[in-house]
């Protein structure tokens, strides 16, 4: 879009690429980005040029008709004429200083247009580009003492054509009209520049929404990894710390340990290559790994019994295939860590895995143990696997509580929705 007069209209830069001299220069130093409020004024474009070659002819065709009606004018004498003459050419020179002393100009050639005939064109434009480039408070001032000097303007030289009272309506309305133009193009030039800030402001939250996904999704991809490998590289630190301590042992006890190494070695090389085809695929549901759920408890006490440990396993679950999938998961996750910590924190005790529930009612899981007998050897491990449960539990829409028992033993206990 463009208006003529005005390098005041504003078209967006990114519609016209490589030709930024359809712009004003004001309006392209806003679009530009790398352009500071503190760096050296913006160059004339085209635009510009032609927008004040425009302004100048114009208030020279005013001026010529503002000198011949001086002229002609039986009031004015001949050398206050000439005076007219000479001190409108000047004030249509001034019109190209309009861009670089908006105010200056308006306020100077307020009192030049009582005195000047002639420059009456030049007085003009220089209202206009104050309206169009400064705030309205300016503009108010300087257009109100334009118009309460249209009166003493008429006193001093009256119209010989017109009655004094329609002139001084004429020009006050001619005055008030070249105002609202001024201000409509500067509004418009701010709605340009407001969705172009808008347009920076989504952009911003855009990128900010984009990194917190990928913070999420690495968390939640962290949490996956934990719940994991830590069952697997907890079979495989307990085992192997038994081949150190008892390097005697006998040769079936020997080879069972380090068939159940080699087995939670594959297996946690399989969830590792899972996880990482997570990471690889489109959706998440794309890639076909099959999610531990509800039903998996009995394979995961089975494990965990192959692998030395004493569970008990009571499920009284009402109907365990209705169970949702997201939350029969989270119930596997908690049971995996609750096994995995009394392996590491208290080998050789009886586990107590309870699993009840019914819809309405919600799920509740239940791991607990008794204190271990004798020392036990450390286990390395992050410290962060109740933590993570935890929050998974509440994202769920339950809750999970932890910790020891009276007689010394220790209990991990979730409770989660179900219908």
């Amino acid at each position: 879009m463009s208006n003529v007069s005005g390098d005041e209209t504003v078209s967006d830069p990114q519609a016209f690429p490589g030709r930024r001299w359809l712009l004003p220069s004001a309006v392209a130093h806003e679009f530009d980005a790398d352009a500071g409020p503190r760096g050296p004024r913006p160059r004339r474009t085209a635009r510009d040029w032609i927008v004040d070659f425009t302004c100048f002819f114009v208030a020279v065709l005013v001026g010529l008709v503002g000198a011949d009606a001086v002229t002609n004018n039986p009031h004015v004498p001949e050398g206050l004429a000439v005076l007219d003459q000479w001190i409108g050419a000047l004030a249509c020179a001034a019109v190209w200083l309009r861009r670089r002393w908006p105010v200056g100009l308006a306020l100077t050639t307020v009192p030049v247009g009582i005195i000047s005939d002639t420059a009456g064109g030049a007085c003009m434009i220089a209202l206009f580009t104050l309206a169009v480039h400064r705030p309205f408070r300016y503009v108010a001032w300087v257009g109100g003492l334009n118009i309460a000097l249209i009166p003493v303007y008429f006193w001093l030289r009256p119209d010989p054509e017109l009655s004094y009272l329609v002139a001084v309506v004429i020009f006050v309305l001619l005055t008030a009209a070249l105002v609202g133009w001024g201000l409509v193009v500067r509004a418009k030039r701010q709605l340009w520049l407001s969705f172009r800030d808008r347009a920076r402001q989504a952009e911003n939250e855009a990128s900010l929404r984009a990194e917190q996904a990928q913070r999420l999704a690495r968390e939640a991809i962290a949490r996956e990894m934990h719940d994991v490998l830590a069952h697997r590289l907890t079979l495989l630190s307990v085992h192997a710390g038994a081949l150190e301590f008892r390097p005697d042992a006998p040769r079936e006890e020997v080879a069972r340990a380090a068939g159940v190494i080699r087995e939670s070695a594959h297996e946690a090389l399989q969830d590792l290559r899972e996880i990482i085809g997570v990471l690889r695929a489109a959706e998440p549901d794309d890639t076909g790994r099959p999610q531990p759920t509800l039903a998996a408890l009995d394979v995961l006490v089975a494990e965990s019994r192959e692998a030395g440990m004493k569970v008990t396993l009571d499920s009284r679950v009402t109907d365990p295939a209705g169970v949702p999938a997201s939350i029969g998961r989270t119930a596997y996750r908690i049971a995996q860590e609750g096994l995995t910590n009394a392996r590491k924190h208290a080998p050789g005790t009886e586990v107590t895995m309870t699993v009840t529930g019914a819809p309405g009612e919600g799920l509740e899981v239940s791991v607990s143990n008794p204190p271990p007998e004798g020392d036990v050897p450390h286990v390395p491990g992050s410290g962060q696997g109740l933590i993570g449960l935890t929050e998974r539990a509440t994202l769920a829409g339950g809750h999970l509580h932890h910790g020891p028992h009276d007689d010394g033993g220790f209990r991990v206990q979730a409770w989660l929705p179900w219908g």
